[in-house]
């Protein structure tokens, strides 16, 4: 009984000097407050290397250095016990176990302090929904579902729509959510924890970020321009007699009855918007762009000027901007909804947009538009779902959020499309055409050529014109907010000791960067390199990179393991529609869409303009520059991992512990 008792002496001293070494080096507070979210992974006995000990509970629970309690013990009671391990009395007088050795056996429990900074959070869950909402509606909800909504069967591609979206769209949004809410990290850093080798993928994104804010902040520059034109009694794209204008401009209304239209006629608001805001009269293609326009420079700089303020401390700042930014466009909508069909010949837009075309859907161009439409709607692969759940708390419901999300996204879409098409019958009657007649162009033509027009001629156009575009600046911005904060999230998680306390100024430097970039944008042709970047640049790149991010969590991470993680987080395990989603219908709804983009390259054109065959080539080469970030990272991971080869291998796609571990409490030391 004595060498017993001479054992239990020499354990109680050795663990207690465990405890004060540790005590110093990492620096554990014992509290009976909650524990912050964002703690590192809890250690076990003090020590990281001892690896996890099984904590059980009932009568016999056993805890850290092998023993078990006779009474199982909440934090809080463990808590008040805890200082008698150390040596000290306890704080209240009661019983201590006085029937085992030494008072009994007592559980230190203590919460490990980061010595990182804590992670930002969303100051409400609002405005985080209303952040994803403002990213996933942007400009392509108003102008690009309409058109090719009508284009390809009216009413009969909702169906193909719905399909790609519930098959596709909702479940790669989905992915994306759970990954950055589980992991807490940007598109750089998180592949540690997924997949190391597919760490490239993160850099491509942060490069096709850049590349869309270059050109995607420049439709903003020109709705600013349209706004300040705006105020005036008469607006400018309304009359022919204005310097920019030519001879073949005529305004052709019903009510113009000495105006005869030819095919060399142009309207005046297509003049002004060619003429006086792009001046893409002045180049003549992308060999010959001309200088900078002055006013669409000063214009974008006071978008991005915005947009620093916005997102230069953080999502709680741009988490507030967007009850604005996010809120407002559907306030637009709802009043040009309700101006547009009291308007003559509103109906007819409206059949021309829904009736249904079955025979389209005999057509794989009606399901390659469907599925590239709720793919770029939606907006997976652009680092920005991952960045915004990352702030999310740990256990916020994703699946709930990821749902409600991409169902207002497609709603608006589809609420587009009747704001739109009220409107172009409107100017089908007044100019006694067909609808298909006047909704020929397609993309910002339709905003602000067709239906600045439209506006020019309804009653108070002067307040039409100014709601309308700043609804199109403010669905601008958000996107634009979330976009830039997907690039900094990125960075910030991936080289924190240089950047977290310099977040200001490397947002500045950013935003300077996207605006030298943007330059090329704002001259004379800055049109054709805006239509050059779409087509190329982003789509085709993005689209291979989300490839084979669903292929690295899917068949590398593991399905099954991916779904643990939701199962921790939520509470539930994802169903096997999920399942089969990530793991093959996701993958084959990517695949089908870049067989068709190099199977049936677009014919890219834009006004009077036909690409050159050589631009075709530019184009590849910048959404390749991107791309390329993957395959290089994978090359330059195996040459520098140690080991022989199959060991760099098989270390390239085992995933690192996530050094975010979400239990409150750590049981140590229990004597």
């Amino acid at each position: 009984m004595e060498s017993k008792d001479t054992m239990m002496t020499s354990m109680q001293t050795k663990d207690k000097q465990e405890y004060e070494e540790d005590k110093g080096s990492k620096q554990p507070e014992a509290q009976e407050e909650e524990p912050h979210e964002n703690a590192n992974l809890p250690l076990v006995d003090g020590l990281a290397d001892r690896g996890p000990k099984s904590v059980t509970s009932g009568s016999g629970q056993q805890v850290s250095n092998g023993f078990t309690t006779s009474t199982p013990q909440s934090p809080r009671e463990a808590l008040g016990t805890a200082v008698g391990a150390v040596g000290m009395p306890p704080a209240s007088g009661g019983d201590t176990g006085a029937s085992a050795p030494f008072g009994g056996l007592r559980t230190l429990v203590v919460q490990q302090t980061s010595l990182d900074r804590p992670r930002e959070t969303w100051s409400k869950k609002m405005d985080f929904l209303l952040s994803v909402i403002g990213y996933a509606v942007d400009l392509g909800n108003v102008w690009r579902f309409p058109y090719i909504c009508y284009q390809n069967g009216g009413g009969a591609f909702l169906l193909p729509y719905l399909l790609m979206a519930v098959f596709g769209g909702v479940p790669l949004f989905y992915m994306e959510l759970a990954l950055g809410q589980f992991h807490r990290s940007g598109c750089i850093s998180i592949w540690k924890h997924i997949c190391p080798i597919f760490k490239g993928i993160g850099f491509a994104i942060c490069i096709i970020a850049l590349y869309i804010a270059f050109y995607y902040n420049t439709i903003m520059a020109w709705a600013l321009y349209y706004l300040l034109s705006s105020f005036r009694p008469t607006l400018p794209w309304t009359t022919c007699t204005n310097s920019w204008n030519t001879v073949n401009c005529y305004r052709y209304l019903s009510s113009d009855q000495n105006v005869t239209w030819s095919n060399l006629s142009t309207s005046p608001a297509e003049e002004f918007y060619t003429r006086q805001v792009l001046q893409v009269h002045l180049s003549s293609g992308l060999h010959q762009l001309g200088s900078v326009s002055w006013q669409l420079a000063l214009c974008l700089l006071f978008i991005f000027t915005i947009v620093y303020f916005s997102i230069w401390k953080g999502v709680k700042t741009s988490g507030k901007v967007v009850w604005v930014t996010a809120t407002f466009p559907y306030l637009v909508l709802l009043i040009l909804l309700i101006r547009g069909a009291t308007l003559p010949g509103a109906w007819r837009g409206v059949v021309f947009y829904l009736k249904p075309d079955w025979q389209k859907l005999l057509s794989t161009t009606v399901w390659i538009d469907a599925a590239a439409q709720i793919f770029f709607s939606l907006g997976p692969g652009f680092g920005v779902l991952l960045a915004f759940a990352s702030y999310n708390p740990f256990h916020n419901n994703c699946y709930k959020d990821a749902l409600v999300t991409s169902s207002v996204n497609c709603l608006t879409s589809f609420l587009s499309g009747f704001v739109i098409f009220t409107v172009l019958g409107y100017m089908a009657e007044m100019r006694q055409q067909n609808v298909d007649v006047v909704a020929k162009d397609a993309g910002p033509s339709l905003l602000f050529i067709i239906y600045a027009e439209a506006i020019a001629n309804m009653p108070a156009a002067t307040f039409f014109a100014i709601i309308f575009f700043l609804m199109i600046i403010m669905l601008g911005l958000d996107s634009t907010f979330a976009g830039l904060e997907g690039v900094i999230t990125a960075m910030l998680d991936e080289f924190p000791r240089l950047l977290a306390k310099r977040r200001e100024w490397f947002v500045f430097g950013l935003v300077c960067v996207c605006y030298l970039g943007a330059l090329s944008t704002l001259t004379y042709g800055g049109a054709f390199v805006v239509k050059l970047f779409e087509e190329y640049a982003t789509g085709p790149a993005v689209i291979t990179v989300v490839l084979l991010e669903v292929i690295a969590v899917s068949w590398f991470y593991g399905t099954s393991r991916f779904c643990n993680d939701i199962q921790v987080m939520l509470g539930f395990y994802p169903g096997c529609f999920w399942r089969v989603c990530w793991v093959a219908i996701c993958p084959c709804f990517l695949l089908f869409i870049i067989i068709s983009f190099l199977a049936f390259p677009p014919e890219v054109k834009l006004f009077n303009y036909t690409y050159p065959p050589w631009t075709t080539v530019l184009g590849y080469c910048i959404g390749v520059s991107s791309f390329i970030c993957v395959p290089s990272y994978m090359v330059y991971y195996l040459l520098n991992a140690k080991g022989t080869f199959k060991q760099r291998l098989l270390k390239s796609i085992t995933p690192e512990p996530s050094s975010e571990n979400h239990r409150d409490y750590i049981v140590t030391n229990a004597i």
